[in-house]
Formats: structure tokens, C-alpha cells, sequence
């Protein structure tokens, strides 16, 4: 790339969701400085509006919380809000951006957040936040936890401006000064080097849809009202009622499809995430019921196609009792007692009505019509749809180089897939501007460690309600109190949420007030959140490892849930034992160590060499290693993708850049026969000899098609696999050639006992298939025999050419699978119509089955070499299933593609430059830190037995022959006590878990 001016090492994300933030923190900790500008006086998108998070039901703001705070605070990262990007000029490397500051009458860095202000306003508006459900003040935050921690005022409400001797009551209060009326919106201009656009989505809207009878009736609202209705933080304080009226609702129903699938409305696509979400919102539902709630969701298809969403529906139906229906819904009215009436078609065409105290509109996602005035503007290709249209194959490429698109903005998506596309753009831009790679950044500076040495521990306990997740079961007053009791507690309070920002604030200034020196806190799990508390005591001047955590939301809340009083007194005994091992904590550091920043990257699939090129440009070294003797991997066997592109030649290309790259070796025909080391310092030997030294390794080795035992497969020559079809058709094999009746079998090996996952690319290249076979020859007969079509989002314009050009689909039921029979020349299929009820029988000249996805068989070789887990199904388990989608909890290492899981060949372009940057944020630094927590041994007592050696999971731990003592590897110590929980003669210790702190903890109770 070459630009008339020198690449700037700054980026400007627009947008402050969930995809903003997650590029802003990969580009930050990457060496880039960023600009994240967001319209409304927080960052943090939709999500802080929802409950939980699907499939594993996590609280949305617990896991969204310490990202929050890690970008708010970073160093790198100047959020911009109440900011709209007006224009952006120049070229690659080198945009002037202009950006409008709309005012915001409060300086958030005067401002304390202590709410005052609100108390004393006058004037009531709409809170946009809660959907409309509630009015809050001129005068808001938007939620809780928001950042910045500051307020903001409505100027097209607020009295004092419109009319200046009207009000000014918040003046009155506000000690801090931080309110200033007379504030204007103000021009920016800024430089940066890249752009992405992740500004998300727009809900579509209801009321256009008056069959539904939204607006109308009480009792039907969308489904995000009906995520503030069951959050803790909402209107009703996650009590499930009816908002008009309050009633308690006994029966649900959550219609799909309002405002997606409907080309009337010019909604033609699938939004693919309202399944999934009215599934969540119905299991959700009953927790928070006091008495059985009756739960019912109508759907036309159920697409559960995402990792792990399957098995989410499949627990829904058979442990929670939600009810499914296949049907049509008519319309929706109102009986004389208040109730809703739903009139629908089911599947045979016979007409019902049932009756519901509420209903749940799953309401689809619209692009930001902001954001396409700007594209249109900046001159950025729109699909039909005006969603940013993707360059082919690239994941997050727009028509306009350097300007990249993440989320929602290019299509609808799920949390972990707007991750995964804005790790994938922040990889992207590191490409761009590898050259200006920490030319921009600042460097953080923490204040002098307290010496603690010698001190009484003086303990602070701060103790989370969480809304429903914690209070709603424990009593966290009588937690807090219970704590002030304890020996060596000087300080003890109650947050709403201790994650949030404000409350990190609260804990530096406790520290400081109350002289602390040690911290405990009491909220949920340390797996997720430790890291943000260690953080914090840093900021404070506290040595991090002088902090503790107490589970009391997995270990009490979601375990005792119907058992408030236990639960209670559970928490006051982890808190007490916690608050027993903190008198006991010492300060801890961890090691520095060189960083070697070349990368590992094994499989040279689609996947891997993305990765491997985006790295490779970066400036990084990297190594492929691959077991064929040739590049490519499964992609080899494909023609043509989902939108037409040219996937052979596209491999091709890629194979030939990544073979004369400079910066990439690659080993083919080869394996892995063994691996050492850790972060920053591995050490992995190939099967022939070779040795490779490596500070990341990636894993892509891909994925494979299943071999059906089914449907006459491998007894029959007319009964191929999809890829065998697509590899028949283009070498113009005659059988298929000649072929008049087509049969296509879908979800064959997928989504059964042995195989419970959806495969999530069978519908839609079955439909590819379909449409191929009906353009070669109009005359056709082609069925598509299906249990559920999960074309999700644009894909939907594809099923409905195909059944616009006469492709017939007849679904079946699990429990009634199409029969196969070879009956002399003839292969007979024998299917139950869904509309009919009766058999049919149909004579196919092919028969193409679409196989499963399976793992690689290497998966669990691998998964031992680098200690990272599989799921129940064989594919590679990541570190957070919505939030951390390439990591492992293993530093270090990263994954993409197939061995995560079934996706498109886009899908999987996308997740690898994912990969790569998050592989960049740790190749950018200079030093690894080592873990704090690790074995330490007590030579006196160590009789050199060997066990400890043996055990040790991470390879850690040799014995000195010659001394005959074990010796620890600091670098390579994980701190897992297997060690020490195996020492017969007490020789072990880990720091942070030394035998008298747990000692210590036992005796507590």
C-alpha cells in the first residue's frame, strides 16, 4: 500500500457497543491509539439493556462490566461521547475525520456521579433505555454501570435550557461543579490511519405491523421491553408483570419473525439471532416466576445454528418445559378480560386460538440509519438491505480501502460473532499500519507500591447485590453486616454491581480513606473478574495479589436459588473464610521474561493461512505447519461460496501468497510429536526432527466431513455426500449429469444423539446445491428433505429463489426419518409430507446427503500439547463462549475455523484474522509477565521423590539429579497446586494458596 503522507498510527472506531469495544481494546493493546466515538453518553450498546446472555445464561452486564471498565480506562483509547462522525476524507493510512461533539452540559471529568442532580430535576421524559417502560430525568445516566461514570443532560428537554431562568435546581446541588448549561456542540477534527464502522442496529419497529396488536394491547411488548422487564436493573426490578397493568402473566407467548422474513416491509432477511434469544427470555421467564409459568414460542423455523445453541433449545423443550409450535400467527386481539387472543395456522392448515396473559414480539434488527447516511456520504457499497456489503471472502473489508465494517452494521449477529468481526477488523487495520505500530501510544505509569511488610491487616470487604443474579436470593445487607464483624475487617460495604466503574473508583478511595491493605471481594467468579479487582488495587498502589474473591453468586445465589436462607448463610461463611485467608496474604510479582514473536500456526486450511498472512504482514514470523502435502485443506473440495465467489480460485491465491511470503515457512506433510514451554517462549518439535520456536500458536487444523453409515451411503453409487455432488458437477459426471430427480437429505449425522450440534452451513448448501442443479437443467426435480431450514440472515434471499424456481421442500420429524430403499435400478425415498400427513414416495436418480461436521481426530493430541479443553463434542472449547470466542484460558493460545466449530468459509476468514489480532496483542509486547501464583519449594524439606514431577500437568517441575531436589520452572508454573496437594512431605507450596492460608480459611469455619 502506498499513500502520498506517512501511515498514522491511530484508529477511529465508531460505535461504542460490545464490537467497539472489543476492536478498541485488540487495536490499543495491539500499539495503536484509538478514537471510539459513540452518539449516546455511554459506550456499551444493547447490551447492558439485556438480562442474560444465551446459551450459557450468563448475567450481560457481569460479563460485559470488566471490559467496560478496561476501555474506559485504557490509556489508548479516548472514548469520544455524545459524538457523531460527519465525514470522513483522505486516503488508506491517512483519513481526517470530522466529528461533531454535541454538548453535554456536564464535564464528565468534574463530574463524581453522586446523583444529586437527579433527585432535584423536574422534568420527566421517556427513558429511552428501558424501552419506553419507565420516564427518567432531564438529567440521566443511562445505566448503572455506564462510562464514563458521569451524568448527562437531555438539552431538548431540559427546562433550564430552553428557557435559562425556568430551573437550574441541579446547579443548587452539584458540589462538584461539573454542570455547565451554557455548554455548545463543538467541530473535531481528527487523523487516524484506519476506520471501523460498528455502529450496530436498529430495532425494527412493531407498530407497522398492527396485526400484533403492539401499541394497542397491554399486554404485548418486544422483546427488548421484555429484557428490561426481567432485569434487576429494569423498571420492575426483574418482577415479571405486565407493564400497562401489572398483572402477573401465568401464560407467554413469543411470536418470531416480527419484521424479519418480510420482504412487504423490506425485511426479506433473517435477523438470526430471534430464536435464540426468545428461547433465553422463555427459560429466563420461569426462574424468575414464583409459580409455574407457562411458556409457548411460535416459529416458522427453529434456527438454532450457532455452538452449542442446539443443545440449548433441545434443554428448553425437555428440562424447562417451553413449548414449541410450528405455525402462521394471523393476528393477535383482545378478549373482554384483557387477555390475548392468538388465531394461527398450523402446519396442516387447520386454524386455532389460544389465549395468553402476555405477548412477547421477537422483534428483528434494522441497519443504523445513521450510519448508512454516512456510508452513502463517504461512498461505502449498501446491500439491498442497506446493511455495509462486505468485500467477497475478506469478513470485514468494505469498498472503500481502509475502512472496515464489524457487527451488526454488515448484517445481523450474535455477541460472539460481532466479536469475532471486530477482533477480525482490528486485525485488519493492524495490516494497514504495521509500519506506525506504536508511534501514538502512551505508556501507563502506577503509582509506588505500599509497603505493607510489617502492618496489621486492614481488611475491606465489598460485597456485590447484583440484582436478581445475587440479591435476589442472598441477603447481602445481612452479608455486609455479618463481614463488619470479622477480625481484621475495617471497612465493609454493599455495591449494586462491584464491576462497574464507579465502584472500582469507590475501592481506590476506600483503600486510601481506610488505610487497606488488603482487599475481599464478594461478588461472582474469579475465572472472569479477578483480573479487573487486581487491576484496581494496582491503580490504588497495593501490590495485586493482596486480594481475594469470594463465589458467591455461583457457590450461593445459582445454586441455593430456592433456598434464600442457606444460600445467605453460605455466603457469610466464603466471605468469612476469604476475609481469613486475605489476614494472611503477602505480596507477589510476577516474573518478566522475553517475548519470541514468531507464530505457531498448525493446519493450512482457509483458516490458517488467513492467519498465517495477517500475522505475516504484521511483520511477525510465522510457521505453518500442515499434515497433507498440499495448502488448502476441505476448501480444496469447493467450488463456489454462498454468494457466488470463486473458492478455488481464491484458495489458490492464498496458497500462492502464503508460499511466497517472506515472513511464513511452511512444513507440510508434517505433525507435531511434542510441544514445551508457554507464552512467549514455546518450543514445539516436528515429527521429522524439525524444531520450532514460537511465542503464540494458533490452532486451525480444521474440521472433516462426516462418512454417513445412512441412507445407503457407500452401498449405492447414486448416493453421494454434498461435497462428492459439487465435485461431481463440475467434472461433468455423468450420473449426475443425466440425473432428473434429485434427492437432498439434510441433517445427516447433525443434530442426533451422537452428534447434537447443528452443522450450520447444510441448509444453506443444500439451497446452493438446489439452485445450481435448477440452473444447469430448469427441468429438474429437486426435494430438500428438512427438519428445520436455517438459512439465517441474508442467506434467506437464497431459500426463497429456490422455492420461487420450484425446489420442493418437505420437512420430516426426527422420530420419522425418510426411508431409502433400493428397489432394483430404482432408489426409492420414502418421506411423511408435513402438510399432508401422508407418505410420499419419490424415485431419485441422486441422492446427496449433507453430512455433518466433525472434528479433526488430532484435536485431543493437540488439545494435551497446549492444555486447552474440547467441548462433549470434540471441537475446541474457548475461554468465553461469548466474549473470548479465539481465545483459551491458556495464554498463548488461540484458535479459528473448523476446530472451533461449523461455519462458512466467510465465517471462518472472518474468526482467523480474529485470531490474529488477538494473537498481535500479545506478539506487540516486548516482555511476557509470568504468573504471580506459582509452586515454591522448601529445599529442606525435600526429599527429591519425584512425584511432584510427575504430576505436574504444565511440565513445570524436574528433579536435580545431582542435588536431589525438585527445581521450579517459574515460566512454565500455571500455580494449579497438583503439586503440592501431592507432597507427602510438605515441601510445596503455592504462593497465593499456602497450606497455612487454606488452613486458615478451614478454620474459619
Amino acid at each position: 500500500m502506498s499513500t502520498s503522507k506517512p501511515v498514522t498510527g491511530s484508529v477511529l472506531v465508531v460505535g461504542g457497543g460490545i464490537a467497539g469495544i472489543q476492536a478498541s481494546l485488540d487495536l490499543a493493546e495491539s500499539g495503536f491509539y484509538v478514537y471510539l466515538v459513540e452518539k449516546t453518553p455511554a459506550i456499551g450498546g444493547v447490551m447492558p439493556m439485556l438480562d442474560k446472555t444465551f446459551p450459557t445464561n450468563d448475567c450481560s452486564m457481569c460479563i460485559l462490566s470488566p471490559k467496560l471498565v478496561e476501555c474506559g480506562g485504557h490509556l489508548n483509547v479516548d472514548v469520544m461521547t455524545t459524538s457523531v462522525v460527519q465525514d470522513i476524507k483522505g486516503e488508506p493510512g491517512n483519513f481526517t475525520v470530522t466529528i461533531l461533539k454535541k454538548a453535554r452540559f456536564i464535564d464528565p471529568l468534574k463530574c463524581t456521579g453522586c446523583g444529586s442532580c437527579v433527585e432535584v430535576c423536574p422534568k420527566k421524559v421517556t427513558d429511552e433505555f428501558d424501552q419506553g417502560l419507565r420516564d427518567r430525568r432531564s438529567i440521566y445516566k443511562p445505566y448503572a454501570q455506564a462510562f464514563p461514570n458521569a451524568f448527562a443532560i437531555d438539552g431538548s428537554s431540559c427546562l433550564k435550557i430552553k428557557k435559562p431562568k425556568a430551573c437550574g435546581k441541579c446547579l443548587e446541588v452539584c458540589q462538584a461543579g461539573a454542570i455547565d448549561h451554557t455548554m455548545q456542540d463543538e467541530i473535531v477534527e481528527i487523523n487516524v490511519g484506519s476506520v471501523i464502522l460498528c455502529p450496530g442496529f436498529e430495532k425494527f419497529d412493531a407498530k407497522l405491523l398492527s396485526y400484533y396488536g403492539y401499541g394497542k394491547f397491554a399486554g404485548v411488548v418486544t422483546s427488548l421491553e421484555f429484557e428490561r422487564l426481567l432485569s434487576a436493573s429494569g423498571p420492575f426490578g426483574g418482577h415479571l408483570i405486565r407493564p400497562a397493568d401489572e398483572r402477573e402473566p401465568k401464560k407467554v407467548a413469543w411470536i418470531q419473525c416480527v419484521g424479519s422474513r418480510n420482504e412487504k416491509e423490506g425485511c426479506g432477511y433473517c435477523s438470526a439471532v430471534c430464536c435464540m434469544y426468545a428461547i433465553k427470555e422463555a427459560v429466563i421467564a420461569k426462574e424468575h416466576a414464583h409459580y409455574p409459568l407457562d411458556t409457548t414460542i411460535f416459529f416458522m423455523d427453529m434456527r438454532t445454528y450457532g455452538k452449542d445453541f442446539e443443545k440449548y433449545y433441545n434443554r428448553a423443550k425437555e428440562e424447562h418445559g417451553v413449548k414449541f409450535v410450528r405455525s402462521r400467527i394471523y393476528e393477535v386481539t383482545e378478549n373482554e378480560d384483557k387477555n390475548l387472543v392468538i388465531r394461527y395456522s398450523n402446519e396442516d392448515g387447520t386454524i386455532t386460538t389460544d389465549v395468553f396473559d402476555m405477548v412477547v414480539l421477537s422483534i428483528g434488527l434494522k441497519p443504523n440509519s445513521d450510519m448508512v447516511e454516512l456510508a452513502n456520504k463517504v461512498g461505502i457499497e449498501l446491500n439491498k438491505y442497506n446493511f455495509c456489503e462486505a468485500k467477497e471472502l475478506t469478513g470485514v473489508e468494505t469498498s472503500k480501502e481502509g475502512i472496515y465494517v464489524a457487527g451488526a452494521f454488515s448484517g445481523p449477529r450474535d455477541i460472539p460473532e460481532t466479536v469475532i468481526e471486530a477482533s477480525a477488523a482490528a486485525g485488519a487495520c493492524a495490516v494497514q499500519l504495521a509500519s506506525a505500530r506504536g508511534t501514538l501510544i502512551k505508556t501507563m505509569e502506577y503509582p509506588e507500591e505500599i509497603n505493607v511488610y510489617g502492618e496489621i491487616p486492614r481488611t475491606g470487604v465489598f460485597i456485590c447485590h447484583c440484582g436478581i443474579n445475587i440479591g435476589g436470593v442472598v441477603n447481602v445487607p445481612s452479608a455486609v453486616e455479618y463481614a463488619k464483624t470479622l477480625p481484621g475487617v475495617v471497612y465493609a460495604q454493599e455495591s449494586l454491581y462491584v464491576c462497574s466503574q464507579d465502584a472500582q473508583v469507590q475501592i481506590k478511595e476506600k483503600i486510601a480513606e481506610y488505610n487497606l491493605n488488603r482487599v475481599v471481594v464478594a461478588s461472582c467468579t474469579p475465572r472472569t473478574h479477578e483480573p479487573l479487582f487486581q487491576k484496581t488495587l494496582h491503580e490504588a498502589g497495593l501490590n495485586p495479589y493482596l486480594f481475594e474473591m469470594a463465589n458467591i453468586r455461583d457457590q450461593c445465589s445459582w445454586v441455593h436459588m430456592h433456598e434464600p436462607e442457606k444460600a445467605t448463610v453460605k455466603a457469610k461463611d466464603l466471605v468469612k473464610m476469604a476475609v481469613a485467608k486475605a489476614q494472611l496474604l503477602t505480596p507477589l510479582y510476577e516474573q518478566e521474561l522475553d517475548m519470541d514473536h514468531g507464530a505457531l500456526v498448525i493446519g493450512g486450511g482457509v483458516s490458517g493461512m488467513t492467519n498465517a498472512l495477517n500475522l505475516a504482514e504484521q511483520g511477525y514470523k510465522v510457521s505453518i505447519v500442515e499434515r497433507t502435502e498440499k495448502l488448502g485443506g476441505i476448501a480444496n473440495r469447493i467450488t463456489t461460496g454462498f454468494k457466488g465467489e470463486d473458492i478455488k480460485g481464491f484458495v489458490a491465491n492464498l496458497a500462492s501468497k502464503v508460499n511466497n511470503h517472506a515472513n511464513i515457512d511452511v512444513y507440510l506433510n508434517s505433525d507435531l510429536a511434542d510441544v514445551h514451554g508457554y507464552l512467549g517462549n514455546y518450543l514445539t518439535k516436528l515429527t521429522d526432527g524439525q524444531e520450532i520456536k514460537h511465542g503464540v500458536t494458533i490452532i486451525a487444523n480444521g474440521g472433516m466431513e462426516y462418512k454417513p453409515t445412512e441412507y445407503l451411503y457407500g452401498e449405492n453409487d447414486r448416493v453421494i455426500t454434498q461435497l462428492e455432488l459439487e465435485e461431481a458437477m463440475v467434472s461433468g459426471d455423468a450420473k449426475v449429469k443425466d440425473a432428473k430427480n434429485f434427492v437432498l437429505i439434510n441433517c445427516v449425522g447433525s443434530r442426533d444423539n451422537e452428534r447434537p450440534y447443528c452443522s450450520r452451513v447444510c441448509c444453506n448448501k443444500s439451497i446452493k446445491l438446489a439452485l445450481k442443479i435448477k440452473e444447469k437443467n430448469p427441468d429438474a426435480n429437486v426435494f430438500v428433505l428438512y427438519r428445520d431450514i436455517r438459512s439465517y440472515g441474508f442467506f434467506e434471499d437464497n431459500y426463497r429463489e429456490a422455492r420461487c424456481k420450484g425446489v420442493i421442500f418437505i420437512r420430516y420429524s426426527v422420530d420419522n426419518k425418510p426411508v431409502v430403499e433400493a428397489v432394483g435400478d430404482v432408489i426409492k425415498v420414502t418421506v411423511t409430507d408435513h402438510v399432508l400427513g401422508q407418505p410420499l414416495e419419490i424415485e431419485a436418480d441422486i441422492i446427496c446427503l449433507a453430512a455433518a461436521i466433525v472434528p479433526q481426530k488430532d484435536n485431543g493430541k493437540l488439545s494435551q500439547f497446549f492444555k486447552v479443553p474440547l467441548n462433549a463434542d470434540g471441537f475446541f472449547l474457548e475461554a468465553h463462549l461469548k466474549l473470548r470466542p479465539v481465545d483459551f484460558s491458556t495464554d498463548g493460545v488461540f484458535m479459528c475455523g473448523l476446530c472451533h466449530g461449523p461455519k462458512s468459509t466467510e465465517e471462518n476468514v472472518a474468526q482467523a484474522k480474529a485470531a490474529a489480532a488477538r494473537a498481535g496483542t500479545a506478539l506487540s509486547k516486548e516482555n511476557v509477565q509470568a504468573e504471580g501464583k506459582i509452586a515454591n519449594i522448601n529445599n529442606k524439606k525435600c526429599a527429591g521423590c519425584g512425584v511432584c514431577e510427575l504430576v505436574c500437568p504444565s511440565k513445570a517441575i524436574a528433579v536435580d539429579t545431582e542435588k536431589m531436589i525438585a527445581v521450579v520452572n517459574e515460566a512454565l508454573c500455571k500455580g494449579c497446586g497438583a503439586c503440592a496437594s501431592s507432597c507427602r512431605c510438605g515441601a510445596l507450596n503455592i504462593k497465593g494458596f499456602t497450606n497455612e492460608q487454606i488452613v486458615a480459611m478451614i478454620s474459619a469455619l
